[in-house]
């Protein structure tokens, strides 16, 4: 199951939970239940995400060599994104990629945030792409050179190469 709603699936049975809790007299037994019920909620959530990004880890470790993964501002995705960023917990998903790619011998590179992967056309090398938050909304674009790029194929190229570079000229994880 895809983490991306899992927040948002559970919310119903959250929100009744956590309302029984507040109505309950402080103190009381079933307030002790009530606050259970809510706790098993959210440990039902993060058990299920959890699980996935454990799959996910170990099948995308098991199919590469190398893993190129672009260091994100989590903290800014959020606000521009609401909620459904926290939702997919990408920093756990990083971190566990992380560990997972040291456990098994795989080469494992953060690309730095501001490497502009998007923009970059993967052709001619010119910057020539969608900029900011109205660029996220352009899926295709055609560079100068007239290549016309998809935005998430050129990116994954481009983070490819970059994560190749750093791995050759043997810098640092950053």
């Amino acid at each position: 199951m895809c983490p991306c709603r899992l927040e948002r699936r559970a919310e119903r049975k959250l929100k009744r939970a956590q309302r029984k809790l507040s109505r309950a007299r402080k103190g009381s037994n079933n307030r002790r239940k009530a606050k259970l019920a809510v706790a098993k909620v959210h440990a039902r959530i993060a058990d299920q995400r959890r699980d996935f990004i454990d799959q996910e880890t170990t099948r995308i470790t098991r199919e590469s060599q190398a893993v190129y993964l672009e260091d994100l501002a989590v903290k800014g995705m959020a606000k521009a994104f609401g909620k459904s960023v926290h939702d997919q917990s990408l920093g756990m998903f990083a971190r566990t990629l992380e560990a997972k790619c040291a456990r098994y011998g795989r080469t494992f590179v953060k690309v730095d945030r501001f490497f502009p992967s998007t923009q970059l056309c993967s052709h001619c090398g010119g910057l020539e792409g969608p900029k900011g938050m109205a660029g996220l909304r352009i899926r295709t674009w055609t560079c100068a050179c007239g290549t016309t790029h998809d935005r998430d194929e050129n990116a994954e190229y481009n983070l490819r190469l970059e994560g190749r570079s750093i791995v050759a000229e043997g810098r640092p994880d950053t």
